[in-house]
């Protein structure tokens, strides 16, 4: 995998992705940015959320649960000092649909955590205390959540 960041102006930055997809970068004003875009560490956050949602929803699918939503909420601390690193990262998974097992969420969130979710575990390993909940949202197939 690669990728290329390229400075474009005061603390803006423009990624792009091995897959030919880009994303700009940048700071608040206060440190030289224009607020045009998440920064780097919003960034990593996002990153993590989607590799672990991904899991997720593949898991579900897999074991024909009926999902109509599925969302993880992020919720970080970073140290007080430099580097400001992540201390602790909150993921909660709020997943509607209909008739879903709670066994069946409960173990593909927590297979996610354990076994799949590359960036996650990265984190982890790292120091980051991660910890993982979730929320079952029942939905009416008429339209109706419950």
């Amino acid at each position: 995998m690669k990728t290329t960041v390229k400075w474009t102006d005061g603390a803006m930055f423009v990624g792009e992705s091995s897959s030919g997809h880009s994303v700009v970068m940048d700071g608040p004003q206060d440190l030289g940015g224009r607020n045009l875009g998440p920064r780097p560490m919003e960034m990593l956050l996002l990153g993590t959320g989607g590799c672990s949602v991904y899991d997720v929803m593949s898991m579900l699918k897999k074991s024909r649960q009926q999902v109509v939503d599925c969302r993880v909420e992020l919720d970080a601390e970073r140290a007080d000092a430099v580097p400001s690193v992540f201390t602790r990262i909150n993921m909660h998974f709020v997943i509607t649909g209909v008739g879903l097992k709670e066994s069946q969420v409960k173990r593909a969130v927590q297979l996610s955590a354990e076994k799949y979710c590359s960036a996650s575990i990265m984190l982890a390993a790292a120091g980051v205390e991660m910890n993982h909940s979730f929320e079952i949202v029942e939905f009416d197939p008429t339209g109706k959540r419950l």
